[in-house]
Formats: structure tokens, C-alpha cells, sequence
């Protein structure tokens, strides 16, 4: 069936960044469509480790990891892994990034996350009242965790280096661990404990209340838009059964933008990250707020009836298909700390936009302000949707935004 549409504004994406772009679009007035082969609030944005993490300052490109890049990258079993059929096309992606990790590269990065990262806290707060999801919000902080005295001697100067950036944090010893989760393994090195820090217990949930406040005011087309093209009178968005007329354009597609993006005009280095998790259903936590043990590059996530264990960065484009062994460093982590844990209850695979500087995408193409660009926000997409979503409703007003973008500008690469 071929869909012939006119709106106001097209939002290209429906996960969560898309979602409350149109949430926030929608309140200001306009009028929205939706474009997305998938369901409301799926991929990345269900998939999750849950955290509200305003503490993630740091960029995933650092002089640390460069130092440590080869071992890191060609290990099956590394926290950061790339998957050797996807390493011709990624080349260019990973000059960019050994680029973005050299010292005064990453100090900008950070600098720049740590912007957007602004009372992320407190505006999940204000977007959870708005979809009458408070209960899903859950004020406990986050920890990361030392595994050995030696690691965690070693946390103070990144951590001196977060609150110069404006992150609440406390080193605590292993008493006070165990007082924290006392279901951790005794014998932990210590931790740093992000007191401020709020996590979602049960992301999806959260995606289909927003998707619930808006999809009574938007339309949503289930298609997948896979050109723009500009006009006299505004942007065409076409794809298989697709044409869409609309005055403006907002691409906040994830990790399926880069070819949106150079459609409009701009050459983005985006590629893909895919990220694991494991599920196992349980009636009671065995902890009480998402515990990520650094070395190992994953995150336990408490959530409601089950115990979610995700992470880790594996470097592998959209086509290739899931890495078992990922998946299975993920069990093997989770029982290294709860040896109990039997055959998890399910397991996932997503996408993750990833760019070379850890930045997202977001402001006008360079083509012409009638297209915004509002992805590539890798590991922090939820975090980072609703100082996004200010942003693009700011820029649609004709607005100056609240924070500086020139670190997020498309024109930058």
C-alpha cells in the first residue's frame, strides 16, 4: 500500500529520542508525524541498561583506551570488541576515532558531553510526570564497582576529573559496599557511588507511556523512510510505500540515520554499535541499584521482575548476524558475581549510534535549517532525550538554545 502524506513536521525515528522530540513538538502546538518500521520505543530504547546516567561524562574514546586499543579491539572477550568481517568498512570510522582519543581531543568530548548531561536527572523527573511514569523512576544512584583495592586506588583521579565536570560522586570502601548491596560477593575492592543518579526499572514500560502521550496527537506511519529530498515547498521523505510532504524534517533515527543524513546533504561518520543483554525473571533483586563492574564493561540492571545484565561495545555494522559468545561473556560475568544464576530467560541484541567523538548529531543540516539532525548519542540516548528534545523544539521556534551546539553541528565533521 503506498502512503501519499502531508504534515507540518516529520520525525523520522520513534525511539525514545524521537519520541519525546515529538512529545515536546506536540506541546509547543505542532503538528507531527511519525516515520518508523518498528514499534514505538523499541531497539535501543527498550533494550537498555535503564540508567539515567548524568555521571557518563567521558567519552568512549580516551588517551586510556588508545594505549589499550589493540588488545581491547581484537579479543573476543574484550569489553570493546570489533567484529573482523565489518573491520574494511569501519577503517575510516577508526582513524576518526583514534583521532577523537588522543588527550586534548577527549578533554573537548567530555566537555561537551558533560553539557548535554545537564540536569538529566531532573528533566527525566519533569518527563515522567508528563507521561505518568514517576513510579518507573527509581532515586537509588548507581555504582561502579572495583573489583581489587588496586582498581580502586586507581579511581580517584577519573573521578576527581567527573566532579570537576560537574558529577556527584563518592568513593566508598568495601564496609560501606556491603552495606549498600550486601548480595555483592564479599572481598570487593571499593566503588564509586553516583548519589544523584536516578535508573529506569523497566525501560520499555517507560517507552509505551511516552509513546501512549503522543500517539494520540501524532500520526504514525510504520515505514522506513530511506530519502529527503528538498523542495520549494518543504521535504519529501520517501522509502518503499512512503511519500511524505513536510514543512521540516527532524532525523532522529538512531543508528539507521547516516543514510538520511547524506541524503540531506551531510556526510556523517556514523557507524554501528551493538549492544547485548541477558534476562533473568526473579522475584527480588539481588541488587538494589544498576552496579557496573568497570573491568568488565557491563552493567547489572535491577529491574522490575527480573535481573537485566547489558552491556559492552562490539563494533559490527547492521547486517551481521548476533555474536553468541557476547552473549555468553555476559553469563559468565553475571554468575562470576551470583554463581546461583541458572540458564537466563531471554536474551537481546540492538543498535547503538555510534560516532568517532562520542557527540551526537543535533542541529540544522547544512543544507538548509528545514532538516535537523537529533542521533548518534551512543551509549546515552536515554539519558540525552530530553535535553534533545528542548533543543529541537528551541530550533523549530527559531529559538536560541539554552546550551551552546557548536560541538554538535553536523558541519563539524
Amino acid at each position: 500500500m503506498f502512503t501519499r502524506e502531508r504534515t507540518e513536521i516529520a520525525v523520522i525515528g520513534a525511539g525514545v529520542v524521537g519520541l519525546t522530540i515529538a512529545l515536546d513538538l506536540l506541546e509547543a502546538g505542532h503538528e507531527v508525524v511519525l516515520v518508523d518500521p518498528a514499534p514505538p520505543g523499541m531497539g535501543a530504547s527498550y533494550g537498555n541498561a535503564g540508567t539515567i546516567a548524568g555521571y557518563a561524562v567521558s567519552p568512549v574514546g580516551t588517551p586510556d583506551v588508545l594505549r589499550s586499543l589493540p588488545s581491547l579491539m581484537f579479543s573476543r572477550t574484550s569489553p570493546l570488541a570489533i567484529r573482523h568481517r565489518a573491520l574494511p568498512s569501519l577503517m575510516p570510522w577508526l582513524v576518526r576515532f583514534l583521532r577523537q582519543s588522543l588527550p586534548r581531543a577527549a578533554d573537548h568530548n567530555a566537555q561537551a558531553i558533560a553539557a548535554l548531561l545537564t540536569d538529566a536527572g531532573e528533566r527525566w523527573d519533569d518527563l515522567a510526570l508528563r507521561v505518568a511514569g514517576a513510579g518507573i523512576l527509581q532515586r537509588r544512584g548507581c555504582l561502579y564497582l572495583y573489583e581489587t583495592p588496586a582498581a580502586f586506588a586507581k579511581a580517584g583521579a577519573e573521578m576527581a576529573t567527573r566532579r570537576a565536570l560537574g558529577v556527584e560522586v563518592d568513593l566508598i570502601g568495601p564496609d560501606q559496599l556491603a552495606e549498600l548491596e550486601p548480595g555483592l560477593p564479599a572481598g570487593m575492592g571499593g566503588a564509586a557511588f553516583f548519589t544523584g543518579a536516578t535508573f529506569l526499572d523497566d525501560p520499555g514500560r517507560m517507552m509505551g507511556l511516552i509513546a501512549a502521550a503522543v500517539l494520540p496527537k501524532a500520526r504514525l506511519l510504520q515505514a522506513r523512510a530511506e530519502k529527503i529530498t528538498r523542495g520549494l515547498d518543504g521535504v519529501v521523505v520517501e522509502g518503499p510505500g512512503l511519500h511524505l510532504h513536510a514543512r521540516r524534517v527532524i532525523i532522529a533515527a538512531g543508528a539507521h540515520s547516516r543514510a538520511l543524513a547524506r541524503s540531506a546533504g551531510d556526510r556523517i561518520p556514523l557507524d554501528t554499535e551493538r549492544g547485548y543483554h541477558v534476562e533473568w525473571d526473579m522475584a527480588e533483586p539481588l541488587l538494589q541499584r544498576p552496579t557496573s563492574p568497570t573491568a568488565r564493561g557491563f552493567y547489572f540492571c535491577p529491574m522490575a521482575g527480573r535481573l537485566r545484565v547489558a552491556g559492552t561495545v562490539e563494533l559490527g555494522g547492521l547486517h551481521l548476524p548476533p555474536s553468541p559468545h557476547r552473549v555468553q561473556k555476559l553469563v559468565d560475568g553475571a554468575r562470576a558475581f551470583f554463581p546461583g544464576l541458572g540458564e537466563p530467560d531471554r536474551n537481546w541484541m540492538g543498535f547503538r549510534p555510534s560516532l568517532p567523538d562520542s557527540l551526537p548529531v543535533i542541529g540544522p543540516s547544512t543544507g538548509g535549517a528545514e532538516v535537523i539532525h537529533a542521533f548518534g548519542h551512543g551509549h546515552l540516548g536515554v539519558t540525552m532525550a530530553p535535553m534533545t528534545a528542548r533543543i529541537v523544539a528551541d530550533l523549530v521556534a527559531g529559538r536560541a538554545p539554552g546550551i551552546d551546539i557548536t560541538a554538535y553541528r553536523p558541519g563539524r565533521f
